[in-house]
C-alpha cells in the first residue's frame, strides 16, 4: 500500500506567471509537483489553468508505487526493495510473484499454500480450449493469448467485484496459474499439435516446458538447467515499473473493470514491436551481420547512421541493464544443453566493441535485456512470434501487483488525460446540395 499523505519536507517551487505578474508557490513532493497545482495558474477565473504537455509521459508520474524501483543512471532494479541480482540467484518465480503481489517474502507455510493454490488452478475451462482451437492455423500466439485472457472474464463474472479482497486474490491466483497453460496452447496451436494438459506434479517452469514440448512420452522430464534458466528469465521479466503495458493495465483498470480485462489490455500493449518485440529485432540484426568479421563494418555503419544497433540503450537505463548481465550468464547453462547458437559469437563481439567505442559510451548505449534473451528463446526452439508470449506470462504477476495497488490507492481516479485541441472551431454545417454541387 502506498503512502497516501506524503510530506513535502518544506521544499517548494516558486513560479512567476509573466502574463499576470503573479507568483505561485508549489509544494515539491518526491521530486514532483502536482499537475493540479499547475491548474491554479490562470489569467482569469473563467479560463482554464496551465496544464503540462508530455507525449509518451516521458517526465510525468501517474502514481505512487511500492512495487518496483529503478535507478536508470546506476543500473539498479529492485522488486519491493530486493535487488534483481539476488532474486534471480536465490529465488523462484512463484516466490517472486508472491513478493510482488503481497509486498513481503512468504513464510514457509505461506509459500507452500501459494504454490498449492496456483498449481490447483492451472487447468482452464474446456470452452476456452474450444475458443483457442477456433483460431486459424497461422494465428499469432499473442493474439490468441490476448483473446483467451479477455475471455476468462466471462467465465468468472464475480471478478467484477474488485473491492472484495478474497475475490481479488482468487482472480490473481487463477491468472498467474493459467497463463502458462494458455501460452503453451497458443504455441502448440501454431504447430498443429494437440494441446497438453497441465501436470500438477511439476513445478511452475517445468509444467510450462512440459505443456510446450511433451509428445508421446508418459512423463516429460525437462533438463534442470533449462528449468533454472526459464525461472531466471521469468523473474527478470516479472515487472518493470510504469512501462507501456503496465500503464495500459492501470489505465484500463482505473475504470474498475475486472482484472482479466485489464491484463488483456497489457497483453495488447506488449504485442507492439516497440515494447515486446525488441529481442526479435536483435536476432534479425545478428543474422544480417552474418559473421564476426563483419562486426567492425556494421559498427561503422551504425555510427554513420546507415544501420540500427538493436538491443542497446533503454528509455530508463543510462547504464548497463542489470537484467542483461544476469541473462548473459544464463546463456551458458542453456547452450550447454542445446548447443551454442552461432549468433552468440557475433553478439559477444558486437557487445565488446560497442562497450569500448567512445561513440556508444558517450551516448550511454549499453546492452539491455533484449540483447541476449532472444538467443536463449531461439535455443529453446521458440519461433520469434512466441517471444512476447514468454514475456507476458511472468509479467502477469507484475501487472496484477500494479493493478492491486491501483485498486487500493485512494488517490487514483479514472484515467482521463487532457489534450491540446488542434482542429477547427465553430464551423457551419452546409447542406448536401452545397457540399456536393
Amino acid at each position: 500500500m502506498t503512502d497516501a499523505t506524503p510530506s513535502s519536507d518544506g521544499q517548494t517551487l516558486t513560479v512567476r506567471d509573466d502574463r499576470t505578474g503573479k507568483e505561485y508557490v508549489l509544494p515539491i513532493v518526491d521530486g514532483t509537483i502536482r499537475a493540479s497545482d499547475l491548474g491554479k495558474i490562470r489569467v482569469s477565473d473563467d479560463e482554464p489553468g496551465i496544464a503540462s504537455y508530455d507525449p509518451g509521459f516521458t517526465n510525468t508520474a501517474s502514481t505512487r508505487s511500492a512495487v518496483t524501483y529503478i535507478d536508470g543512471e546506476k543500473g539498479i532494479l529492485e522488486y519491493r526493495g530486493y535487488p534483481i541480482e539476488q532474486l534471480a540467484e536465490k529465488s523462484t518465480f512463484l516466490e517472486v510473484a508472491y513478493l510482488l503481489i503481497h509486498g513481503d517474502l512468504p513464510t514457509k507455510d505461506q509459500y507452500d499454500s501459494w504454490v498449492h493454490d496456483i498449481t490447483f488452478h492451472t487447468f482452464v475451462h474446456e470452452n476456452i480450449k474450444s475458443l483457442m482451437q477456433g483460431f486459424r492455423y497461422d494465428a499469432h500466439p499473442m493474439g490468441m493469448l490476448l483473446s483467451a485472457v479477455g475471455g476468462l472474464s466471462t467465465f468468472y463474472p464475480e471478478a467484477r467485484n474488485i473491492h472484495d479482497a478474497d475475490t481479488r486474490h482468487l482472480q490473481i491466483v487463477r491468472m498467474i496459474a493459467k497463463m502458462p497453460t494458455l501460452g503453451a496452447w497458443s504455441f502448440r496451436h501454431a504447430q498443429g499439435k494437440p494441446y497438453v494438459y497441465p501436470d500438477n506434479d511439476l513445478s511452475y517452469a517445468e509444467n510450462f516446458l512440459a505443456m510446450l514440448f511433451k509428445m508421446s512420452e508418459a512423463k516429460y522430464e525437462a533438463d534442470p538447467r533449462l528449468v533454472k534458466a526459464l525461472e531466471v528469465l521469468f523473474i527478470l521479466h516479472a515487472d518493470h515499473e510504469q512501462n507501456c503495458s503496465t500503464n495500459a493495465v492501470r489505465s484500463v483498470g482505473s475504470s474498475q473493470v475486472d482484472p482479466y480485462s485489464a491484463v488483456s489490455a497489457g497483453i495488447g500493449a506488449l504485442y507492439g514491436p516497440l515494447h515486446g518485440g525488441a529481442n526479435e529485432a536483435v536476432l534479425k540484426m545478428l543474422r544480417r551481420i552474418g559473421d564476426v568479421s563483419n562486426v567492425p563494418a556494421f559498427i561503422e555503419g551504425v555510427k554513420a547512421g546507415n544501420e540500427r544497433l538493436m538491443g542497446f540503450g533503454h528509455r530508463v537505463y543510462k547504464n548497463y541493464d542489470p537484467r542483461a548481465t544476469i541473462i548473459k550468464k544464463a546463456t551458458d547453462d542453456v547452450f550447454e544443453v542445446t548447443g551454442v547458437n552461432p549468433l552468440l559469437k557475433i553478439a559477444v563481439e558486437l557487445e565488446k566493441i560497442a562497450l569500448e567505442d567512445e561513440y556508444f559510451v558517450k551516448r550511454k548505449l549499453y546492452p539491455n535485456v533484449d540483447f541476449y534473451s532472444g538467443l536463449i528463446y531461439e535455443a529453446l526452439q521458440f519461433p520469434p512470434e512466441m517471444f512476447t508470449v514468454l514475456f507476458a506470462i511472468p509479467r502477469t504477476a507484475g501487472w496484477l501487483a500494479q493493478w492491486l495497488e491501483l485498486v487500493n490507492d485512494p488517490e487514483q481516479k479514472i484515467a482521463r488525460p487532457k489534450q491540446i485541441y488542434t482542429g477547427g472551431r465553430g464551423l457551419t454545417f452546409p447542406s448536401r446540395e452545397e457540399r456536393w454541387a
